[in-house]
C-alpha cells in the first residue's frame, strides 16, 4: 500500500521558521520526483516545490523562492520542506505529492501574530 505521510506543521509568528516532513512507503521513493503543494481555505491548491529523484535539481513557486527548500533522504523514503521568513499568506494544509503514490492527508501550518 503506497502512503505518503506528512508532519511538522503548526503555528508560528510571522518570520519564524518550520520545518514539514513527508515519509514515504509502499513504492520507490528513491525513483520518483516529489512536490509539495499547499490549499488555504477557500483557494486552489497550489504548487509550492519539486525535487527530482535524485534530489540534483528543484523548482519553486515565485511565492516562496528564497525562503522555502525543498530536499530528500532516498534512504529514509523522507522529503522534507525548510520553511523560514513565514508570512501570514503561506497559511495552508501543506501537502505531499508523488506522481506514484498520490497525495498524503496534508499537515496545516498557520502563520499569525
Amino acid at each position: 500500500q503506497m502512503q505518503l505521510v506528512e508532519s511538522g506543521g503548526g503555528w508560528v509568528q510571522p518570520g519564524g521558521s518550520l520545518k514539514l516532513t513527508c515519509v514515504a512507503s509502499g513504492f520507490t521513493f528513491s525513483s520518483s520526483a516529489m512536490n509539495w503543494w499547499r490549499q488555504a481555505p477557500g483557494k486552489k491548491r497550489e504548487f509550492v516545490a519539486a525535487i527530482t529523484s535524485d534530489g540534483g535539481s528543484t523548482v519553486y513557486a515565485d511565492s516562496v523562492k528564497g525562503r522555502f527548500a525543498i530536499s530528500r533522504d532516498n534512504d529514509n523514503s523522507t522529503l522534507y520542506l525548510q520553511m523560514n521568513s513565514l508570512k501570514p499568506e503561506d497559511t495552508a494544509v501543506y501537502l505531499c505529492n508523488s506522481p506514484k503514490a498520490g497525495w498524503g492527508q496534508g499537515t496545516q501550518v498557520t502563520v499569525s501574530s
